[in-house]
């Protein structure tokens, strides 16, 4: 195994051996994952109570004004090891601030144990990927250039290791702004029935919640816990801000001023929910229409890379092995 040289694993036969089994490992990945996610809803709901009452127990706690509050066994505590590291070094004043903080309550990780792993991760993938990156330059494929180009790729990879816990927060972040966004219009005229037959916004907000979490299961939390802020917090102009700035979405930032002028000047909730629930459909509508009319550009490269030249194959190829057989 270690005495593999580098032109061993450049050769054809090698790239093709691994470039066939990652075929396969991504096909496998793509069928198996679905199949053993189940369902993410009763997961996610169930975080969702445990922040519910957690904010329950923050607000006895101000009411009280108790030194001491019992929201600290509901939160998820990090690991030991990652707390006592992220401490010493004080990795939460140097790497961190409120927008880390809000960066992950936008990518669906709350509590204290998501920015201690965050921070961990940060600060361990670099030094992790750079030693593997010197054990495989040095011991694996004992490339014949000199030991500092080595060292410049190891570190080059660290480099990279540094910032993929943030591209990973950035995907995720990504992901659930798309799901939230695809179901906004859909729940906004929910929304916008339940008010109409006489319920309060709470009870519309927990009624909506428990409607669209088969479309997004991140909408479905972030109405659950707007719902729940409505219920305990003082202001309801922070539960409506709150649930802006979770989702980090201008239609849904927009939605949350229209309910607070809504309610500072007596207006009717319904209209300001009707006015917005058209703004948001027509807003989807015109975002897919943007992709749609996106779409033929993006297919040339592909179609004259991998099309045109199995076209002129199949057209040219009966011709040339004709003309072959004849001079």
């Amino acid at each position: 195994m270690f005495g593999l040289s580098f032109a061993d694993l450049a050769s054809q036969q090698t790239l093709i051996a691994l470039l066939t089994t990652v075929a396969v490992a991504g096909t496998v990945f793509s069928l198996v994952m679905p199949l053993l996610e189940g369902d993410r809803l009763k997961g996610r709901m169930k975080s969702v109570a445990l922040e519910r009452d957690q904010m329950r127990a923050r607000e006895r706690a101000r009411l009280a004004e108790e030194k001491k509050a019992p929201r600290a066994a509901l939160r998820n505590q990090p690991k030991q090891h990652m707390q006592r590291l992220v401490d010493r070094l004080n990795l939460k004043a140097l790497m961190s601030d409120e927008t880390t903080r809000m960066r992950l309550v936008q990518a669906g990780f709350r509590g204290t144990k998501p920015l201690y792993t965050y921070l961990f991760a940060r600060l361990v993938m670099p030094v992790l990927l750079f030693l593997v990156a010197l054990f495989y330059l040095f011991v694996l494929v004992q490339m014949d250039v000199p030991p500092m180009v080595n060292v410049f790729i190891a570190a080059l990879i660290a480099f990279i290791g540094y910032y993929a816990p943030d591209l990973f927060l950035k995907n995720k972040i990504q992901n659930r702004q798309t799901s939230i966004n695809r179901a906004w219009p859909d729940a906004l005229d929910l929304m916008l029935i339940c008010v109409e037959s006489g319920m309060s916004i709470e009870v519309a907000f927990r009624k909506v919640s428990e409607e669209i979490g088969v479309q997004s299961i991140p909408l479905a939390e972030e109405l659950t816990l707007s719902n729940a802020e409505l219920s305990y917090l003082g202001d309801r102009k922070v539960a409506y801000e709150n649930l802006a700035k979770r989702t980090g979405l201008e239609g849904v930032k927009n939605v949350s001023l229209a309910l607070v002028q809504a309610e500072r000047y007596g207006t009717p909730i319904s209209q300001a929910l009707r006015v917005m629930a058209d703004e948001n459909r027509s807003q989807r509508m015109q975002m897919a229409e943007k992709k749609a009319a996106a779409l033929p550009p993006k297919l040339t490269v592909p179609m004259i890379v991998f099309f045109l030249p199995v076209l002129l194959a199949v057209i040219i190829g009966p011709v040339v092995i004709q003309a072959m057989k004849t001079f």
